[in-house]
C-alpha cells in the first residue's frame, strides 16, 4: 500500500506520514496540488492520497477534480483531510469525488476509523 500526503504544512505531512507508517503503508508526500498532481504521474501504483483543502497553487478541491478527470486514477482512494468544517464544502469534495472527509484537527484514532472505510487494511 503506497499512500501521498498532500498538504501545505510540513507538520502536517509528518504527523499523517508516521501514522501512515505506523500502520505499515508507504508514504510520499506533496505540498501542493500541482506537485500532488506531478507525484502521481510519477507514481503510478499510488492507493490512496489524503488531500487538505486550502493549499497554494492547486487548491485541494481543484486536485480531486483533476484525478477524478483522469480514468487512470479510478482505482485511487482520495480521503480530504482539511479545516472546511461546513456541511457545504464536505458536499462539495464528495460530489468532486472524495471518498472520505476527515476534519482538522484530528486524532489518530479518528484518521485510523477513516482510513479503515476506505478498506485500505490488509493490502500491500
Amino acid at each position: 500500500m503506497r499512500a501521498m500526503v498532500l498538504d501545505d504544512s510540513r507538520t502536517v505531512r509528518l504527523i499523517i506520514g508516521q501514522i501512515l507508517t505506523e500502520m505499515g503503508i508507504e508514504v510520499i508526500e506533496a505540498g501542493n496540488g500541482r506537485e500532488g498532481l506531478d507525484q502521481m504521474r510519477a507514481t503510478p501504483d499510488l492507493d490512496l492520497v489524503l488531500v487538505d483543502w486550502n493549499m497554494p497553487e492547486l487548491n485541494g478541491l481543484e486536485f480531486i477534480k483533476a484525478v477524478r478527470a483522469t480514468p487512470a486514477y479510478d482505482p485511487v482512494r482520495l480521503m480530504m483531510v482539511t479545516t472546511e468544517t461546513e456541511q457545504e464544502q464536505v458536499v462539495r469534495a464528495l460530489d468532486a469525488g472524495a471518498n472520505e472527509y476527515v476534519m482538522k484537527p484530528f486524532t489518530k484514532e479518528i484518521l485510523v476509523a477513516k482510513l479503515s472505510l476506505l478498506d485500505v487494511f490488509g493490502e500491500s
